[in-house]
């Protein structure tokens, strides 16, 4: 009887973590699909450069879209946005936005690209570009937040310091008498102005490969332990 009720015990543990390994693995499989497909739409954009109005970023049936848009406006007096912890070309630093308001549409988020930070914190400074400008790019999501803890935005020098991008927090924070546009323009890299960018729409997560080879090792978890339940059955069995 106890035997029974030991084998009872020993596989209602043995499913119980195969489902969650199961589960991991799946929702890595999920997200490699969900990645593959957002760089397939970036590399058709790309591809097509048939550039739209900047308009377009305040449409928010278009939120997780990818778009390549123009337009000509002017860059807003306030200070720039520093989004903090970013990598690129395997070193930290904060990547630079500034509020960009078009001749048509709302204000916007302009991402003028890359910037390093050294080991003593202290924060470059973004000069503004002043004047009418014309202004090409690739319209993208705001960079994924993880997990939102507060405002995500607090006041930096002249400027602010952002540890996610939230629009609705940067227009309420930065007083703007408008809402921002949801969607993001990441500048052209051949403009003449910004800093070091390119289009890369995952430059601090995981590619698709990486998600795949985590899928893999989480199913292969589960099997492992179908594996030895199944063994250590059999040799219970046999005795």
């Amino acid at each position: 009887m106890s035997g029974q009720r030991n084998l009872v015990v020993g596989w209602t543990l043995a499913l119980i973590t195969m489902m969650l390994f199961s589960m991991a693995g799946v929702w890595q499989w999920r997200r490699m699909h969900e990645k593959q497909a957002s760089l397939d739409a970036v590399q058709h954009v790309l591809a097509d450069r048939n550039a739209k109005p900047l308009s377009i970023a305040a449409d928010r049936r278009r939120l997780h879209s990818y778009d390549w848009a123009a337009g000509a406006g002017v860059f807003d007096a306030r200070g720039a946005l520093l989004l903090d912890n970013q990598q690129h070309g395997g070193r930290s630093g904060i990547r630079a936005y500034r509020i960009f308001v078009p001749e048509r549409g709302v204000p916007l988020l302009v991402d003028l690209g890359w910037l390093p930070l050294g080991g003593n914190r202290i924060f470059p400074q973004v000069p503004r570009t002043d004047g009418r400008l014309e202004v090409s790019g690739l319209l993208l999501p705001p960079p994924s937040s993880g997990l939102a803890l507060g405002t995500g935005i607090v006041r930096e020098g002249e400027g602010w310091l952002l540890t996610r991008v939230d629009p609705v927090a940067i227009a309420s924070t930065t007083g703007l008498s408008a809402p921002l546009a949801p969607r993001v323009l990441r500048l052209d890299p051949e403009l003449p102005i910004g800093y070091a960018r390119d289009l890369d729409i995952l430059p601090n997560t995981l590619p698709p490969q990486r998600h795949l080879g985590y899928a893999v090792q989480w199913f292969a978890l589960a099997l492992a332990v179908l594996v030895t339940a199944l063994i250590l059955t059999f040799r219970k069995g046999s005795r």
